[in-house]
């Protein structure tokens, strides 16, 4: 049994008790209601103890960021009780008063705070030195505690106090839960300074948190990576906060970007970015970098706190100059208490092996590795579950990992980003795709600490996975969509266009649906699943076989391209025609419903798609044959030249990529996007209308100018949008006219116009054209190699041109089919490079070798 109270023991010394009353009328608590002085919550502080009797009990109290929570926590406290701190929860409730069988609890039933003795005296053995118990970091409602000191208490608020240069003035908002360690630092540090508190339970993303905070006059804000995923939606860039001094950053890694976008954001606004870095089991804090090295250190977390030391300890198997991060200092908890027996403990720790693996730079900054208990073994590859997250986070995904026997579970909220993830987790980690599960969950369940719960992640991965749906005679369309677009998450009301198709991997689905349905319906790309399943099956014999206009122009236009060069025939027009093309696939693709971000997100692999292969290739051909320069390399003869010989052989892919980026940026402007969407039709209108002034030479141009190549030929991209947003028929019947006539007279040459006229008119008039099995082959091969077959032609055909222009052209051809095929294969492996190059060093995963540590994350 335990001991009567001490008025000399621990806590009556205590500064976050008994002595609150020092600072007399300043004001401690603000909340939406009232304000509190230190005086008056003093005088209910002491009044809280009291009312626990004179012998020392375990005192369960729920910590909510409320008034009646924080003075009946400094009551129990204060008056030399343990307090047990939990979450205002009942499920918390009701776990640890099983687990350790408190004397009292205090929370918060029918709307008032009570106080219930559960016995008289106490049943407990309690430490002299033991202060407060709180879950161990990452859970809830788990019997296993972290025993906490008075001097532990002391020492980290006051060190915390001090590298933060706490006022008496300052106040701190409660952005995270109470009986969270770091949101209960938070009020350690500040009421041991006479600071105030700005108690509240909303959340940064409600507008009434913002207007009590300026009201209040906050100084202060707390919050875990999360917390900054919230305040980027509200935008705080852009919030008139006049009286706030510093924002820290706790709970988990922040990536460095983030973190060095907010130290920029608080260098112009003048407040200071802290990132900290700490567990429950050194009270709260342990590290915490500078805001002057944030700017240039934005993955460290930096120096010991004020009075801690901070050390590296050998790692079997880790390479030299990482080891597992040490702690030592005042703040160092007493050990674990995993029953009540425990709490009869004194200390039984002396150090803290935080777990974590670290490096210690030359400017004396700490840098976290990775997590040594995060790590899964999948055929014989040992991965960083913690660095898979930060990398996808990079990526732009937010996602949680958690391994199976066989299989790594990978959790993410953005079901359009599953086919991403999959894709850059299994390139990334070396890992076979079926290996890779994503489960697509509506929001990741978080902790109140918003930390996201491993534990109910994993229990939901380990839940039955729903059995696929078998293919009916090789024509399910479900199956053929996810094979061709590489997506797990197609259902039979997905889309092509809402899966991310566009105009590379239209082709091939055509072709392959065409084999399915026998004829396309118009507007197919749009149409859900389960509304073209209805003509799925084997075509009959007898029945029509179609081929997509669109796939039939690409591959004329690239066989006239490279006849021509090849001097088999002279009919020109197959570049301006496949400019018209891109526009009219850019409408149909890249203009749909989605929202604007990912509208220029999908844009932009579109173009990375076109631009990267083709820079690969044009670097090889320039270091092979001089007549290229590293501006063809670069896609920049056009706007820098040199504009004549060979190297403008590839102005028309430097043209089309320009004219892409120019409408990305546009579009990404909020207003260009609302009038899009308000004005679909009238808007390629209104360009082509520009762009027919240049054409007219109403807005002359010189074609010696940089940049002219795309500004004179763009309205042959407006005018291919405008007829794929041309519905009725007098909007087909007025974009027809306005090309005909516009192609008319441009070159000079009738044949040449005569071939971009009838494709236009095709275009606009005729969705499908009648065709045969095998010619749909070889269209879509054709098709869908377009890009390949016009870069490397020019280093195929001029060798073979003088002994015969057929095989010159057939040539050309076949190389370019095989480069597409290449390029295609490469694509997996490419997503993986890009995903490592875009991840930070320190967040890649880890194949642990003997005396070395080799990145898997490639």
């Amino acid at each position: 049994m335990s001991d009567r109270l001490d008025p000399d023991a621990p806590a009556r010394r205590l500064l976050l008790g008994r002595d609150l009353a020092a600072f007399g009328e300043r004001t401690a608590l603000v909340t939406a209601d009232e304000e509190i002085s230190y005086a008056e919550l003093a005088a209910r502080v002491d009044q809280a103890g009291r009312a626990l009797g004179p012998t020392r009990r375990l005192v369960l109290v729920a910590g909510a960021n409320t008034v009646d929570a924080v003075v009946g926590y400094l009551g129990v406290l204060a008056a030399g009780h343990v307090v047990l701190l939990v979450p205002d929860e009942d499920r918390a409730i009701e776990s640890l008063t099983r687990a350790y069988d408190p004397d009292v609890v205090c929370r918060t039933a029918d709307g008032a705070w009570r106080q219930v003795e559960r016995r008289r005296g106490s049943a407990h053995e309690l430490h002299p030195d033991l202060a407060l118990l709180l879950s161990t970091s990452g859970s809830t409602g788990s019997p296993k505690l972290v025993r906490l000191s008075y001097e532990n208490l002391r020492a980290n608020a006051e060190s915390i106090a001090a590298y933060l240069g706490v006022r008496d003035g300052d106040r701190a908002a409660t952005t995270l839960p109470l009986h969270y360690c770091y949101g209960l630092s938070v009020l350690h540090s500040n009421l041991i300074r006479g600071a105030g508190i700005i108690l509240t339970g909303l959340s940064v993303a409600d507008a009434c948190f913002w207007e009590l905070f300026r009201a209040a006059r906050g100084t202060s804000i707390a919050g875990v990576p999360y917390t900054f995923t919230l305040l980027d939606r509200v935008g705080f860039d852009t919030m008139e906060l006049p009286h706030l001094r510093y924002v820290t950053q706790a709970g988990g890694p922040m990536p460095p970007d983030r973190v060095r976008r907010y130290a920029e954001l608080g260098r112009r606004r003048g407040f200071d970015l802290f990132v900290m870095y700490g567990q429950t089991e050194a009270t709260a804090r342990m590290a915490y970098l500078p805001p002057d090295r944030a700017l240039t250190h934005p993955s460290a977390i930096g120096v010991p706190v004020p009075g801690g030391a901070l050390r590296l300890a050998p790692v079997d198997e880790a390479p030299d100059g990482i080891g597992e991060l040490v702690y030592s200092g005042p703040n160092v908890m007493l050990g674990y208490a995993g029953r009540p027996a425990d709490l009869a403990l004194g200390r039984t720790v002396d150090e803290l092996f935080t777990g974590d693996l670290a490096r210690r730079g030359v400017d004396g900054l700490f840098e976290i590795i990775g997590r040594r208990s995060r790590f899964a073994k999948l055929f014989g590859i040992r991965i960083d579950l913690q660095h898979v997250e930060a990398g996808l986070e990079s990526d732009g995904i937010r996602a949680c990992c958690v391994a199976g026997d066989d299989e790594l579970v990978v959790a993410i909220e953005q079901a359009e980003r599953r086919g991403d993830a999959r894709r850059l987790v299994a390139a990334g980690c070396k890992l076979p795709a079926r290996s890779v599960r994503v489960l697509v969950l509506p929001e990741l369940p978080r902790l109140a600490s918003g930390k996201v719960d491993l534990r109910a992640v994993a229990a939901l991965a380990a839940e039955p996975v729903p059995a696929a749906p078998a293919a009916v005679d090789g024509t399910d369309l479900r199956l053929l969509y996810a094979e061709i677009l590489d997506r797990d998450d197609v259902t039979d009301d997905s889309t092509f266009v809402g899966l991310g198709g566009d105009s590379l991997s239209y082709v091939e689905m055509s072709v392959r649906l065409e084999q399915v349905l026998g004829v396309l319906p118009v507007g197919w790309h749009t149409t859900p699943i389960r509304q073209l399943r209805a003509g799925a099956g084997e075509p009959s014999p007898r029945r029509r076989r179609t081929l997509d206009t669109g796939v039939a122009l690409r591959a004329v236009a690239i066989v006239l391209i490279v006849g021509t060069h090849a001097d088999l025939f002279t009919v020109r027009g197959g570049a301006h025609l496949l400019l018209a093309l891109a526009g009219f696939n850019f409408a149909r693709f890249h203009l749909t419903d989605a929202p604007r971000r990912r509208r220029i997100r999908h844009l932009g692999a579109s173009v990375a798609r076109i631009a990267v292969p083709a820079s690969l290739y044009l670097a090889l051909v320039a270091l092979l044959d001089h007549k290229y320069s590293w501006q063809n390399a670069l896609l920049l003869n056009e706007a820098i030249g040199p504009r004549y010989g060979a190297q403008r052989h590839y102005w028309f892919v430097e043209t089309l990529v320009y004219m892409l980026v120019a409408l990305a940026a546009v579009l990404a402007i909020r207003r260009v996007d609302r009038w899009e969407r308000r004005w679909p039709f009238l808007l390629p209108v209104g360009l082509l209308t520009v762009g027919l002034a240049v054409r007219y030479d109403l807005i002359p141009l010189s074609f010696e100018d940089n940049f002219t190549t795309p500004a004179t030929l763009f309205w042959f991209f407006a005018l291919g949008w405008a007829v794929a947003k041309a519905g009725a028929p007098w909007q087909r019947l007025l974009v027809t006219v306005a090309g005909v006539v516009a192609v008319a007279g441009y070159f000079g040459d009738p044949l040449r116009e005569a071939v971009i006229g009838v494709g236009l008119v095709l275009l606009a008039w005729m969705p499908h054209l009648p065709s045969l099995p095998g010619l749909n082959r070889v269209a879509g091969m054709l098709a869908g190699s377009s890009l390949y077959i016009y870069l490397i032609h020019w280093q195929v055909y001029p060798p073979l041109q003088r002994l015969s222009p057929l095989l010159a052209t057939l040539a050309a051809v076949v190389a370019g089919v095989a480069l597409g095929v290449v390029a295609g294969r490469a694509t997996q492996w490419l997503g993986g490079l890009r995903f490592r190059q875009r991840a930070p060093r320190r967040l890649r995963a880890h194949q642990v070798r003997p005396r070395r540590l080799r990145p898997t994350f490639r």
